[in-house]
Parts: C-alpha cells; sequence; structure tokens
C-alpha cells in the first residue's frame, strides 16, 4: 500500500528550513512568517513521525532523520522548480541570473551586456549584484562571476582571465608634482585600499591586494602602506583614482579600458602575476538550458578577444 505523503507546502518549509537552519531565513525565502515555516515543519514531522530539526545552541541542526532525506528533497524542489520555469517559458521570453560582485558588474560586466542583447534581444538577463557566495546549486542563480574563490564540486568552470596587479592613477596625479617616475616616488602621494577583510571567502584576493604583499613581491622599496583612504568596494576604489585622490592596485582585466581610454596610467612598468583569476561558474542543469549556454558561449568569447588585444594595450600603458 502507498503510504501517505505530506503536503508540499510542509516539505517546502522543511527543505529551506533545512538549507539555511533558520526560521527566519526559510520564512523570507516562502514569503510567509517564520511561526508558519516552524508549524509546517512540525505538521511534517508528525506526518513522518520523528523529530527532523532541533535547537542546538543558538541555531537549528537537522537530526538523522532529517539528514538521511535533506539532499533527495534539496535536489526534488530544484527539479521542480526547473520543471516550471520551463513549462512557464512556453509562453514567455527565456531569461537567466548572473551573480557578480557589484564593482565587477559596474566595472566591466554591464558595459558590455549590449553586445549580448543584440545577439539574443529575447533572454533577459537579471544582474544579482552582491558579495555574497551564492550557492549556485540552491539558490536560483544560473550563472556566477568570481575571482579569486575557489570552485566547488560538481559546478561547471571556465577561466575568462588570469590577473596582473599594477599601480594606476589618473594622468594628473602621474604628473605630479611630485612626478611619479619610480616606487619610491608613492612614499610622497596617497594610497588607495581595497578593504575587503570583513569577507570571509576572500583571503586569497587579500593577499594580493594589500600594498605591503604587492611592494614585496616586485621586491620594491620598504614604504609604510598603511595611510591613504580605503574602500570596501572595488568600484569606489576605482572612481577615487580616476579623480585623482591616490594611488591604486588595478586589476588588469577589468580595468582595460579605463587604461586604454586614458582616464587612469600606469606610472611603472613592475607588475604582479597572480595565482588566482576570473571565473565563469555555472551548473550542469543550468548549463542545458538555451539561454544559459548562449549567455555562457558570448562571455567566452568577449574574454578571447579581451586576451588577444591585453597583450599590446596592457604594454602600451604607460
Amino acid at each position: 500500500m502507498t503510504k501517505w505523503m505530506p503536503s508540499l507546502n510542509a516539505l517546502r518549509a522543511f527543505e529551506a528550513t533545512a538549507r539555511h537552519l533558520s526560521y527566519p531565513s526559510a520564512a523570507a525565502e516562502l514569503g510567509v512568517t517564520p511561526a508558519a515555516v516552524k508549524q509546517l515543519v512540525s505538521k511534517l514531522e508528525d506526518a513522518i513521525g520523528l523529530p527532523l530539526v532541533e535547537r542546538r545552541g543558538r541555531g537549528l541542526a537537522l537530526t538523522r532523520a532529517g539528514q538521511s532525506g535533506c539532499a533527495d528533497l534539496v535536489s526534488a524542489m530544484r527539479h521542480l522548480s526547473l520543471s516550471v520555469e520551463k513549462m512557464r517559458g512556453q509562453d514567455n521570453d527565456p531569461s537567466l541570473i548572473v551573480t557578480v560582485e557589484a564593482s565587477l558588474a559596474t566595472t566591466w560586466l554591464v558595459p558590455k551586456l549590449e553586445g549580448f542583447r543584440a545577439r539574443h534581444p529575447r533572454v533577459n538577463v537579471l544582474i544579482d549584484s552582491s558579495q555574497e557566495i551564492v550557492d549556485l546549486g540552491r539558490r536560483k542563480v544560473d550563472v556566477a562571476i568570481r575571482y579569486g574563490v575557489t570552485p566547488q564540486k560538481g559546478q561547471v568552470v571556465h577561466r575568462l582571465f588570469d590577473d596582473r596587479i599594477f599601480p594606476a592613477c589618473s594622468p594628473a596625479l602621474a604628473a605630479g608634482p611630485p612626478v611619479l617616475r619610480t616606487l619610491e616616488d608613492l612614499s610622497s602621494v596617497p594610497l588607495i585600499h581595497w578593504d575587503i577583510a570583513h569577507l570571509s571567502w576572500a583571503s586569497q584576493t587579500r593577499k594580493w591586494f594589500a600594498w605591503e604583499s604587492w611592494f614585496a613581491k616586485v621586491d620594491g622599496p620598504a614604504i609604510e602602506g598603511g595611510g591613504g583612504v580605503y574602500f570596501n568596494d572595488y568600484g569606489q576604489a576605482v572612481q577615487a583614482a580616476i579623480a585623482g585622490q591616490g594611488v591604486m592596485l588595478a586589476s588588469w582585466p577589468i580595468l582595460r579600458d579605463a587604461l586604454d581610454a586614458g582616464v587612469l596610467v600606469r606610472p611603472f612598468h613592475e607588475t604582479v602575476t597572480t595565482d588566482i583569476g576570473y571565473d565563469l561558474v555555472t551548473t550542469g542543469d543550468a548549463s542545458q538550458r538555451p539561454e544559459v549556454s548562449a549567455f555562457v558561449a558570448w562571455m567566452l568569447s568577449v574574454a578571447q578577444q579581451e586576451r588577444e588585444a591585453g597583450e599590446t594595450s596592457l604594454q602600451s600603458a604607460f
């Protein structure tokens, strides 16, 4: 005899709670109150006959029974969501969501999106600009552009660019006074810092964008790098450099357009090549959708064109 199936609402409430380990966070995702989520989880526990969620310290934890069904339920909900989106797509224009750090979106991705729209005018692209590293397997996000983030198992990863980092500033600041000719001259001008100490995932990025580390990697002078102005958004740091407020450490692929346009210049030849880069990340399920595969193909084409043009531009940026 087929056993009675709990309600879909109860299963959704437990699945969201299991992912967030928080009733308020699950409630925010589902658009209901925390009390309603807790009540639905309790109804599912009554139907199963076992506790699924328990209090542990100040948070929640899954019981053994909850853990045993969590992964399959997350996968099932994701497949249900994909099925609904496919059915909706029969009458609506296709769409995709791209998660990208805000400064990367502003300085690089958004100005180039018109090229994708020209090729695929029916595809709607939503840019989710956030410093959060979104779990692509659990959120309704199709593509991520990430810098200095270790890929996770099961992800489809394409390297867009390796990176090179060097000082950059406005033409007026470089011209002085004082004229910036050698790295020692940096002791006489403000340094712009990208402060991302608050981001737990950015340890690899931090070590490349700290002035003290950069000086050490190029055997530069012992200049005190603590002064100057600090930004936790890279786009704001770029705007400050363009405005002549100081010298920043520039990420080459992202600021190539600003250098080509002459609003930023390279005062020195010294450059550090990193062991991290910019990656385009998606999942196997998402990559099967035509709009996602089209976006990935377009991004890889743009990256290839910029890599080919980059060497000549890099050498002429002085």
